[in-house]
């Protein structure tokens, strides 16, 4: 099948304006087969509702709706399932000052300046803490060019299936 993202956005914009109706199939594209598999495919990421018809030979969509998820994805903020779905990562104050610390720990540096870093960090408070943690973040940041293939790797791993 070729995905034909023209037509796929052009049957959203068409069922998500009959929202909250279906739509007939034949309204959306004049050939019936191509209507059922780029329909299927948006049914198969949950952007669309289908009800089919069968024949000995084939399964065709009579009609289609819009779900929440396919309006969202005309919106060009991705709607209320970008809002929802948004992730918000706190890190207490002490979980920063433990993750620095093993850095530190593990870092190569003689033994007294580690217990020197170590003993400040353990001294800042929460606000100052912050601030550092900021700073090394745009220092992360801005050293990305040479952390990409690292980072390339770990994702990699940790999304293959």
């Amino acid at each position: 099948m070729v995905v034909d993202r023209v037509l796929q956005r052009a049957m959203l914009e068409k069922l998500a304006t009959a929202f909250p109706e279906q739509v007939n199939a034949e309204e959306l594209c004049a050939d019936a087969e191509t209507a059922t598999r780029n329909l299927l495919y948006l049914e198969g990421h949950g952007l669309v509702r289908n009800e089919t018809s069968r024949t000995i030979s084939a399964t065709y969509v009579a009609a289609s709706e819009i779900t929440h998820l396919g309006i969202d994805f005309l919106q060009d903020d991705g709607g209320l399932t970008a809002i929802l779905g948004t992730v918000t990562v706190k890190l207490h104050a002490d979980t920063l000052r433990e993750l620095l610390e093993a850095r530190i720990a593990t870092a190569d540096l003689p033994q007294a300046e580690k217990k020197r870093l170590i003993d400040h960090l353990r001294e800042l408070p929460a606000e100052a803490l912050k601030h550092l943690t900021t700073r090394l973040l745009d220092l992360a940041l801005e050293r990305m060019p040479d952390a990409a293939p690292l980072l390339r790797t770990l994702l990699d791993s940790v999304l293959k299936p």
